[in-house]
């Protein structure tokens, strides 16, 4: 199979082109008043300014904007309001049967049923692809319904799917003893072991590379570029699950993957209220995956599709203040004598740090560390949190913290906790967006329960 179409060479929906278009471009009219050169000579006191270079629009202006219906011009519907318009309807009409005709053929961009697209779904779309720099999106009911839906598109029956042993647990179990009864091979390597993905590759044909990165709790990063590069050599397609980095924080697709995956209920929604997934890539592989979605069902409700649209608008700027206590904190717990490791790829001394400073430009809001004591030591220290909440998931504006021999792997035997690297004193930490100096109080003085 070809690699990832390249990000010159992709064409963005209409809507998303004008925006991307920077404001200084011709396809923005206005109506301006050309001042007199005598006027120009007077204001700047010599030769009128040159015209500023093209630029691409940036995340933050993205994540506000792209998607976004813009007064009649939009494909959407024609409507002014700022607010994206929340269109509950389950199916939609045409005007006459040549209409109907000619959205069939595709002359003309409509909906038809609800499950197989919705304009407030379609707005959600066209948001992410812009921030992935991906030719389209597919936005489902939850991550596992993308996951699922795109492991069945991509890898027919014979296939071989190759995945890491840290890879999100729920997929790892779908890879290992779902696709397994429908014929399908797979093979888990270690991340840390990257001359076994070479040998499987030379040894094998493989349909498909799957990893998450970073990866959940321990922060080990994939090497986007080196494994888009061996993997395309053997005509392998690469799929890439981003949640814990988010779109501002990194793009797969422009680092060579074929496909990028996110749990949107994360960082994308950001308010711990709804449940979504999303897969990213070129139109021809979006299209399969979307044929199989359409089958298995998953479709986001329209109300869902506006929340994180909403969400979306602040994400770069909740990111932002993820990343910087985050990696503040990081450093702090580093030296303290009462932690005895601490996993987040923005630390200098991180073995994955390297790799993470060359694809991403933040490191994300989730802190893993090893407490210097056993398992009920360690539930006393987040027992004596009084800030953040116990509970799962992560990205959100709250903080949430947990043990994962307690959470995740409670009744797991202790070979398979060893195996994904879960210790008894490893805590998860998900850092919210409240004040730095709040958190970090909060956790000092819960290390003195120890």
């Amino acid at each position: 199979m070809a690699p990832s179409t390249t990000v010159g060479q992709i064409s963005l929906p209409r809507q998303q082109r004008r925006l991307l278009q920077p404001i200084h471009s011709p396809k923005h009219k206005r109506v301006t008043a050309t001042p007199p050169a005598g006027l120009i000579q007077e204001l700047f006191g010599g030769d009128a300014p040159q015209p500023l270079k093209p630029r691409r629009a940036s995340d933050e202006t993205l994540a506000v904007h792209a998607g976004e219906k813009l007064g009649k011009d939009a494909d959407e519907a024609s409507t002014d309001s700022i607010a994206t318009p929340i269109v509950s309807g389950t199916t939609h009409w045409f005007k006459s049967s040549e209409d109907l005709i000619a959205f069939k053929e595709g002359r003309r961009h409509s909906h038809e049923y609800g499950r197989y697209s919705n304009p407030t779904v379609k707005v959600l779309e066209d948001k992410i692809s812009a921030l992935e720099r991906a030719e389209a999106t597919l936005v489902t009911s939850s991550g596992m319904n993308a996951i699922v839906a795109t492991l069945l598109a991509l890898v027919p029956p014979g296939g071989h799917v190759v995945t890491t042993t840290d890879c999100y647990s729920e997929a790892r179990a779908f890879i290992g003893d779902r696709l397994s009864k429908m014929g399908i091979r797979s093979t888990f390597i270690d991340l840390d072991d990257i001359e076994s993905l070479e040998a499987v590759l030379e040894k094998d044909e493989v349909t498909l590379f799957y990893a998450d990165s970073p990866t959940n709790p321990l922060h080990k990063c994939v090497d986007i570029r080196l494994v888009a590069e061996l993997c395309h050599r053997k005509g392998t397609l690469v799929c890439i699950d981003s949640t814990l980095a988010s779109p501002i924080n990194q793009k797969p697709l422009t680092l060579g993957a074929d496909i990028v995956l996110h749990s949107a209920t994360k960082y994308m929604a950001g308010h711990h209220d709804v449940i979504a997934g999303c897969v990213s890539g070129s139109q021809a592989l979006i299209s399969k995956i979307r044929a199989w979605h359409h089958d298995l069902g998953g479709a986001i409700s329209p109300n869902a599709a506006y929340m994180i649209i909403r969400g979306l608008k602040t994400m770069a700027l909740r990111v932002e203040a993820h990343n910087r206590t985050a990696l503040e904190m990081a450093r702090l717990l580093e030296c303290h004598p009462k932690i005895e490791r601490v996993h987040y790829p923005g630390l200098e001394s991180n073995p994955w740090h390297q790799v993470a400073l060359s694809q991403m430009t933040g490191y994300g809001g989730v802190v893993s560390f090893e407490v210097k004591s056993d398992l009920c030591g360690t539930i006393r220290f987040v027992d004596a949190l009084e800030i953040p909440l116990i509970a799962t998931s992560l990205g959100g504006c709250e903080s949430l913290v947990q043990q994962p021999a307690v959470m995740s792997f409670w009744g797991k035997d202790a070979e398979e906790k060893a195996k994904n690297g879960i210790k008894d004193n490893l805590v998860r930490f998900s850092f919210g967006i409240e004040k730095f100096e709040d958190l970090r109080d909060d956790i000092l003085q819960a290390l003195e329960k120890i």
